[in-house]
């Protein structure tokens, strides 16, 4: 279960976001808006919500599931791939946020980069997705972290998706959303997996908080198929503005 959850306000830097998407630019008072009903949905989960201010000068700042992994027993601070973003885990705020929290904080080193979009976690075992973000020696160093703490992860090969939470993320009770490059790798045959429809891919990234699992809004088969499953409490939210800039629901915060 969790018990907090760590968000950052976007700032009017957000049009200026990596993207790879060609939807045009994120309008910023639309994005606010989805961002704030963004927190009401996970409000309605039962966690503590701390909500961190814009920083203008990292435009994909809002993101910060990237910024860091907080495991049951330690965090770890990032080290992103995307040289723009290298600075903002860095950020003050952040770092002070995480204290309040772990007795226990690690941190990626160079050479490795590791973006947490890249990681999936299952109990205490971590699937790590090698990507343009994420390299072998990041993907090391943060499995070497885990098993300091008595967890456990292994590296995921993909070649099609920005992050490994783009096409597969866990939402507990042995399920598993899963799309695109991942539907064959034999890895993930253990779980019950739903696959998510080549014209829903946006909506395999899902998250799962408290039984509750937030999809994206506009996606009407993947939310169906999570209802039918009968385990969870569906809440939809709207991020069409943040898929401008490549950006899910999982990349929106930091949850442990």
């Amino acid at each position: 279960m969790f018990t907090n959850v760590v968000v950052r306000v976007p700032g009017k830097s957000l049009a200026d976001g990596l993207s790879g998407a060609d939807l045009g630019k994120p309008n910023y008072t639309n994005a606010i808006v989805q961002h704030e009903y963004y927190i009401n949905a996970l409000t309605k989960t039962g966690v503590n919500i701390t909500v961190l201010p814009p920083m203008e000068e990292f435009p994909d700042s809002c993101f910060i599931e990237d910024n860091a992994l907080c495991t049951p027993k330690c965090a770890i601070i990032s080290r992103p791939g995307a040289p723009t973003r290298r600075k903002e885990v860095q950020s003050p705020d952040l770092r002070a946020t995480l204290e309040q929290h772990y007795d226990h904080i690690e941190e990626i080193k160079a050479p490795g980069t590791i973006e947490p979009g890249d990681i999936m976690m299952v109990g205490e075992h971590f699937y790590i997705g090698l990507s343009a973000r994420t390299n072998k020696e990041g993907a090391e160093q943060m499995i070497g972290y885990l098993e300091k703490y008595g967890m456990s992860g292994e590296t995921v090969t993909m070649k099609e998706m920005l992050h490994l939470k783009t096409g597969v993320n866990y939402l507990e009770h042995n399920n598993l959303l899963i799309s695109g490059e991942f539907k064959e790798d034999p890895r993930f045959d253990k779980f019950n997996k739903i696959e998510i429809p080549e014209d829903e891919g946006y909506a395999a990234n899902c998250i799962w908080i408290n039984d509750y699992v937030i999809v994206p809004k506009g996606y009407p088969k993947t939310k169906k198929a999570i209802e039918d499953l009968g385990q969870y409490k569906v809440l939809e939210c709207d991020t069409s503005e943040y898929k401008k800039v490549d950006g899910g629901l999982s990349c929106l915060s930091l949850r442990f």
